[in-house]
Parts: structure tokens; C-alpha cells; sequence
């Protein structure tokens, strides 16, 4: 008899490492960490199930990070789009807010748009917020199809104005368009704006509408490529991390690619949320570095913060997404010298190929990685990953650097460190402080491969006292992979003012928008959120929406919301833009333990491999099963029950 599955899977392809965690029905986990393959990401996804040992039989589903989407609007590699836009405003993607690219340096240019001026075929419509101004007749219909079938498209983008209010033009040209494109025997998809994110804001909707046509195909194709390699070894399709910390199955993961835009860094603040919720902590800063960027997030109320807004490449996307800010600061950051002389530390990363010089595997040049093997905070031997470290070379590299600085070598090395750590320390005062949160008074969660490595250097910098490093620290993000519900989302325009709505109709909106999202799954659970701000306001707020509550006290909520980010309340009338509706299913099950040491204490290391409470006073390094953490000098780092260490500073 077959056996139930009973193992839930994460899989988080990085730039360096493929990290596996797999967690199991009575809370065990096991991990596994590989080398990626750049050009086969598939290949390194079944390297790792196969170096995990994971019985496909037994495998419930498995939970996976894409940065395709990503690298699409990076690398400019997507799909050839056509977009239709109301007359007169088919400048929209060339207009952008008319902010400068920077503030000072009036040579710069924003990234070209996705489609050219060229691309963007005009619709003689025009809705106004509460009216027809000029209607949609069938004559400008048939003008828009065949301007968009002589431009030979690969997908169709419709961002008529005013869409978010009233779709019934949007409707009703992407449904001509779609019998035009059947009839000639074409794949073309054709997404509308209200079907991709029904909100406020031309250009921001136009934007993230173009994202999801032009990334739409090359996802459909990579999570089919992937799906068949899982199959034909016995595994299921994956299930796909959204930005937002959700997932979505392979089907519908290909039609929401905009979603997936900040897919990859999604999970690892998943993971953190979950160690934050077993220790009782409701908000912290998280940190995860690994071999190509470092992650920086913020747990808020338990939960990673999810916000509007973000982009790649230049490219705003306005849905939901865990607020995760990357820089490029990883343990395979490069570091350089520039044209004064000055010190840098990324953003060009060896990667995993040819990877840090300490590695032997052809790089020459020093990266971060490598100034702590010359400092002995990375021991030289085997470690996880199939990567032996090798400190004659990492010496070599970091020399090429303390020469021309005038240095020694371990001064350089430590120099390059210190570079990573104010872009770092940048980035988390800008999560942090920029909404109004003092770090000082925040745990600093500190993951992923380097993540243990910088936690005192960081805290220090920002005021922080306390550090967690949780458990399967150098894989947490395949653990938060693993972790992260099934969900569906929804968007519904609101524009109306508190006062307006009533108690009875706000309930109704958002019980139907459940209804709607549901489709017969009883296994999911619904949550709201409404967006909201003060009449006349520039930006918005999202605030939680409890069933049963009234309209006055989600007005209360967003005013007491207001005053925490912004530091005072308005004598304004509060407006809701929109409303926000997710159906998540219960997390997997998860048992966190200290996990045992494999490789045994390296000469002058804590061996974190040992049972029973241990406490550590620094200057000193724990040599961990799949990362390494630092204790510094005034700092004292404590086991936790639940396997992980806290460090605090000293009185």
C-alpha cells in the first residue's frame, strides 16, 4: 500500500546554494544544501531531493522560490508586448511620475519602458470615474484589433482608463480581442488591467499590468519544464511563493507572473515569522545574506510586514508583496577598488561559479567570503554544499586588495567586511526607521549562510541589543518555503469615503470577495485588509478588518495606524481605496529542535553539535551545521530550546 504523504518540501534556488528543508508530519526537519546549476535550475532542484534522499511517495507537496520574473525585468528577456491604452494617454509608460532618475545628475535615465511608444496602440474610449465620456463603439473596437495584430504580439496588455472603477470597456475589447485571436488560430494571451490589479493610479496599474504580460509566457514555460523534470522523477508539480508569502499551484502560478516578481525573498522572512511566533516575539528586523545579496525584512505583529509597491529593473509593481529590501552584499560579493581609491563591496557577486577565491573553483578575486577566512571566522576544511575552503587561497585574493591599499592583508580583510556591513546597516534602518520603528528596541533575526556571520557588526551599528539566529539558519528560507500556505488573493476598488459605506455593505463586500476566492475550498481560511488615507492624501495604509467590525472602528484603526507611521492625525474625512481579500490554508506542521552538527568543531570553534544548554561569551565562533555565527566581544550568545542561539550584548 502506498503510503500517505507526509512531507512537506521547500526549495529555495539561490544564486550560490539550492537549499532543500523538508519537513515532516510530526514536526522533524531535515536539510539539505547544493551547489545551483545557473543554466538549469532544474537540474540543481533534483540534485537536491536526491542529495535530501526525499521519497517522492511520500512528498505532499513541494514549495518553491523562482527569481525568473526577476531576472525577466533584470535582463530584459520577456515576452513582445502590445498595449492598448484610451486615447490620449498612450504616454503613460513614458511619463512615468516625472521624477528625475537621480535627484542630481540630470544625465541619468530611467530604464526603457517595457513597451515602446511604437507598441502602445490607442482605443477611442474614455470612462470617466462615474460616467461614459466617450463609448467604446464596435468600429473603434475592430480599429484597436487589427492595430494589435499587425504588431504581432506575443501577449496583449489593456489598461483603459478609469478601469478599476468600471471594467465594462476593458471587457469588452479583451473579449473581442481573445474571439479575434481564436479565430486565427494564434497564442496570444491578452490580460486586462482590472483582471491584474484593479486599483487607483494610471501608471502603476499600466505598469504592473505590462509586468504580467510580459513575464506571463516565460513563466508558464519554466514552471511546465519544471514540472515535467519533477515528474518524470515521481515528484508532484510545485507550488510557487508569491511576493505577498502565499503560494499558488503550477496552473495558477502561471497566470499571476507579476505575483512572483519578489518570489525568492519572500521565504525567508516566512521562516523568521515562524521563529519569532515560537519564541513570542511579535516584531523584529530579519536579515538573511547569502552568497549573491542580502535580504533585510520586518515581522510586524507576528507576520512578515506585507506592503504595495516595490519593483524590479525599473519596473513598478504595485501588488501585494513581504517587504524585502536587497542589496548587494553577499558572501560572493566582489570587492573592488574604484577610480579614488575607495573601497567597495559589490554588487557584481562571484555567484557559485566561479564562486569566492577560497572555494578552488577558479575565482581570483576577493569577495566577503573570503576576508573571513583570512580573519578565521570561516575555518578552512569541508563544509555543507559540497565546498571546501581553502585559506591559502582566500589570502592570495584579499592581498591583491591590501597592496595597493597599503595595508595588511587581515586589516583589508576586515575592511571588506566592515563596507558589507554599513550597506546592510543602511538597508535595515531604511525598513526600520523610515516607517517610524526604532530597531533599538527590536531582535535582529540574522539567517541564511553569512547572516550569523554580521549580526553583531550590525546590531552594534543600529543600536540593537538582541540577536536570534534561529535554527536551520543557513537554510531558513527553504524551511519558510515549506511553511508558507496555499493562498489565493483578491482585489476589489472601493473609492469611498468611511462615512459613506455602511456597516452592512462593507461586510457584504468582503464576505463576497471570500465567496468568490473560495471556489469550494474548505481547507482555506479569509482575512481582510482595507486601504485607506485621509481625503486628498498621496498614499495609503493597509489596516486589518476583523469579520463583524464596524466601519468607525476600521476608521479608528487607520487613525491609531497614522499616528504610529507618521506621528500626528488629520482633521480629514478617511477614504477606502480598495480592499484586500486572502484565503490561506494552516500551516504544515513544524517542530523546531537543535539540529546535530555533522562535521564535528573545527580547531579554535564551539561545536554547536553538542546536547544541552550551552552559553558562549565573545570573542568567539560557533561553528554551526549549515552557517557559521560570530559572538562578538561584549556580546554573550545562549542556546535556545527550540535549537538556535540568542545573543544579547553585554550590560
Amino acid at each position: 500500500m502506498t503510503p500517505a504523504p507526509r512531507i512537506a518540501v521547500g526549495i529555495d534556488v539561490g544564486g550560490t546554494f539550492t537549499d532543500l528543508a523538508a519537513l515532516h508530519d510530526d514536526g522533524r526537519v531535515a536539510t539539505t544544501k547544493v551547489l545551483s546549476v545557473p543554466h538549469d535550475r532544474a537540474a540543481g532542484v533534483l540534485e537536491a531531493l536526491h542529495a535530501g534522499a526525499v521519497p517522492p511517495v511520500e512528498v505532499a507537496y513541494i514549495a518553491h522560490g523562482t527569481t525568473v520574473v526577476t531576472n525577466l525585468l533584470l535582463e530584459r528577456r520577456g515576452a513582445r508586448v502590445v498595449a492598448c491604452a484610451t486615447q490620449g494617454f498612450t504616454d503613460l509608460l513614458e511619463l512615468r511620475r516625472q521624477e528625475r532618475a537621480q535627484l542630481y545628475d540630470l544625465t541619468a535615465h530611467h530604464p526603457a519602458p517595457l513597451v515602446p511608444p511604437e507598441r502602445v496602440v490607442p482605443v477611442r474610449e474614455r470612462l470617466a470615474p462615474d460616467s461614459v465620456v466617450t463609448p467604446l463603439t464596435p468600429d473603434a473596437i475592430d480599429q484597436a484589433i487589427a492595430a494589435v495584430l499587425a504588431a504581432a504580439p506575443d501577449t496583449v496588455a489593456i489598461t483603459l482608463l478609469h478601469a478599476y472603477a468600471d471594467a465594462r470597456h476593458e471587457q469588452a475589447l479583451a473579449d473581442a480581442l481573445r474571439r479575434a485571436i481564436a479565430a486565427r488560430g494564434l497564442s496570444v494571451d491578452v490580460v486586462a488591467s482590472h483582471e491584474v490589479f484593479p486599483e487607483i493610479r494610471e501608471y502603476e496599474r499600466m505598469a504592473t499590468t505590462v509586468a504580467e504580460a510580459y513575464a506571463r509566457p516565460a513563466v508558464r514555460q519554466y514552471i511546465a519544464a519544471l514540472s515535467s523534470r519533477l515528474g518524470a522523477a515521481g515528484y508532484p508539480a510545485p507550488r510557487v511563493m508569491t511576493s505577498a508569502g502565499g503560494t499558488l499551484d503550477a496552473d495558477a502560478a502561471g497566470a499571476h507572473a507579476a505575483a512572483l516578481a519578489l518570489s525568492g525573498p519572500a521565504g525567508g522572512v516566512t521562516g523568521a515569522a515562524a521563529i519569532a511566533q515560537a519564541l513570542g516575539i511579535t516584531r523584529a528586523l530579519t536579515i538573511d545574506i547569502g552568497g549573491t545579496s542580502a535580504d533585510v525584512g520586518l515581522i510586524d505583529d507576528g507576520e512578515p510586514l506585507v506592503e504595495r509597491g516595490g519593483g524590479v529593473g525599473g519596473v513598478p509593481i504595485a501588488l501585494p508583496r513581504v517587504l524585502v529590501e536587497a542589496v548587494a552584499a553577499g558572501g560572493g560579493s566582489l570587492a573592488w577598488l574604484d577610480d579614488g581609491g575607495a573601497l567597495r563591496a559589490g554588487p557584481e557577486s562571484a555567484g557559485a561559479v566561479p564562486g569566492p577565491a577560497a572555494y578552488g573553483r577558479g575565482g581570483t578575486r576577493a569577495t566577503v567570503t573570503d576576508a573571513h577566512v583570512v580573519l578565521g571566522t570561516i575555518a578552512s576544511g569541508a563544509w555543507s554544499g559540497g565546498v571546501t575552503i581553502d585559506a591559502a587561497r582566500a589570502t592570495a585574493a584579499v592581498a591583491a586588495l591590501a597592496t595597493p591599499l597599503g595595508v595588511a592583508v587581515e586589516r583589508a580583510a576586515a575592511a571588506v567586511i566592515a563596507t558589507a556591513d554599513a550597506t546592510m546597516a543602511r538597508a535595515l534602518r531604511r525598513v526600520s526607521v523610515e516607517r517610524g520603528i526604532d530597531p533599538r528596541h527590536l531582535p535582529l533575526i540574522a539567517f541564511g549562510g553569512g547572516g550569523p556571520l554580521h549580526a553583531c557588526g550590525l546590531a552594534e551599528r543600529l543600536g540593537m541589543r538582541t540577536v536570534i539566529v534561529p535554527p536551520h539558519a543557513g537554510v531558513l528560507s527553504a524551511v519558510g518555503l515549506a511553511l508558507a500556505p496555499e493562498r489565493r488573493e483578491r482585489l476589489t476598488s472601493l473609492m469611498v469615503e468611511a462615512d459613506a459605506i455602511s456597516d452592512a455593505a462593507l461586510a457584504a463586500l468582503l464576505a463576497q470577495s471570500a465567496h468568490a476566492l473560495a471556489a469550494g475550498a474548505t481547507h482555506l481560511t479569509p482575512r481582510w485588509w482595507v486601504r485607506a488615507r485621509y481625503v486628498g492624501q498621496g498614499y495609503e495604509l493597509d489596516i486589518p478588518v476583523r469579520p463583524g467590525d464596524a466601519v468607525v472602528a476600521v476608521r479608528d484603526r487607520f487613525v491609531a495606524r497614522h499616528v504610529e507611521r507618521a506621528g500626528f492625525a488629520l482633521e480629514r474625512p478617511v477614504e477606502f481605496i480598495s480592499a484586500r481579500t486572502t484565503m490561506s490554508s494552516a500551516p504544515w506542521p513544524v517542530r523546531f529542535a537543535r539540529p546535530i552538527s555533522t562535521l564535528g568543531a573545527m580547531p579554535g570553534d564551539v561545536d554547536d553539535g553538542r546536547a544541552g544548554d550551552r552559553t558562549v561569551r565573545g570573542e568567539a565562533v560557533v561553528r554551526l551545521p549549515d552557517a557559521t555565527l560570530r559572538v562578538a566581544a561584549g556580546w554573550t550568545a545562549r542556546t535556545l530550546p527550540l535549537g538556535g542561539w540568542i545573543l544579547e550584548a553585554d550590560a
